[in-house]
């Protein structure tokens, strides 16, 4: 749901977590801290902490998920394809097509499912119910590596180096395009599509900074194997960006020529990869370094390019 409201007078000097969780009752307080913390809540257009006192004529904006019913959502066991795990956080090689958290009609069958089973610590009230330790998302059809955090310590930790670009995160993909270089950067600003509102666009009046670096770790006729930097951290940013740059990602079923969806049948999901990610341990500050294999789904597709004559 849309959310807008202004401040008033009676609200002045309270935390910006606790005004959310009081504006949309199915948004819990732990709820509102994680949409706060990553922007997804706004005030004036300008990201806040969740501890931030509101003032008057402040403006609250943001998009709050619609409320999952409890009743039917619930852990499950699950077969999670685990890099590594301690007290303090778990880091998944998650496979294409898994949903990362549940959603109105997508109940089951999640990832946040298998963690709630797998850690039962993420039941209790203090978690986002929805998204307990969720740290960055992958999209459905994005396969590799992500993180979990366990404890709420961890959670704040990882959220902050994710903010302050100290991860390093880097993908593998194939796209599609002849005349591709064998390297480049791409700085775009991307924000809300402003007709269709469920996807992502290059919006150079309201977008938010982004930027995406690549280089060809192979060329195949009409298509190349890239291995990519992610600076910054936008919803769909690699897919947007390379379709912006002539170089769509092969199997891409949203972010692809209109011309090219229906012979595009290489793939039967967007051919991206979350292949590497470093960052710091939240307890110890031990730089880590976890990278996920590729996928068979993958291999397949890169079988099927044919090699440069």
């Amino acid at each position: 749901m849309q959310l807008k409201f202004i401040i008033s007078n009676a609200q002045v000097g309270l935390r910006l977590d606790q005004v959310l969780s009081k504006l949309v009752e199915t948004c819990s307080r732990g709820q509102a801290t994680d949409l706060i913390s990553r922007g997804e809540v706004q005030v004036s257009g300008m990201k806040k902490r969740p501890g931030y006192r509101v003032k008057k004529g402040d403006t609250i904006t943001g998009q709050i998920p619609e409320p999952v019913d409890d009743e039917t959502f619930g852990p499950e066991s699950m077969e999670l394809s685990i890099l590594f795990e301690d007290d303090y956080l778990l880091v998944i090689d998650k496979p294409p097509g898994l949903v990362v958290h549940p959603g109105p009609g997508n109940l089951s069958g999640t990832l946040v499912n298998g963690l709630l089973d797998h850690v039962p610590d993420f039941q209790d009230s203090c978690w986002d119910p929805v998204r307990p330790g969720i740290v960055h998302r992958l999209d459905k059809d994005t396969s590799g590596v992500i993180v979990v955090a366990k404890t709420i310590e961890s959670l704040l930790f990882l959220q902050k180096e994710f903010k302050q670009r100290r991860v390093e995160k880097r993908y593998l993909a194939l796209a599609e395009g002849r005349k591709i270089p064998n390297k480049g950067e791409i700085v775009l600003p991307l924000g809300r599509h402003p007709v269709k509102r469920t996807i992502m666009a290059v919006n150079h009046g309201t977008g938010k900074y982004a930027r995406t670096s690549w280089q060809i770790r192979q060329k195949f006729a009409g298509a190349c194997l890239v291995e990519i930097r992610l600076y910054t951290g936008r919803t769909h940013q690699i897919r947007v960006h390379f379709r912006a740059m002539d170089m769509p990602i092969i199997g891409d079923k949203v972010y692809q020529y209109r011309r090219n969806r229906r012979k595009n049948t290489l793939a039967d999901r967007q051919m991206l990869h979350s292949w590497q990610l470093k960052f710091r341990h939240p307890y110890s500050g031990r730089k880590m370094n976890f990278e996920a294999k590729i996928p068979q789904d993958f291999d397949q597709t890169m079988a099927k390019l044919v090699l440069p004559g």
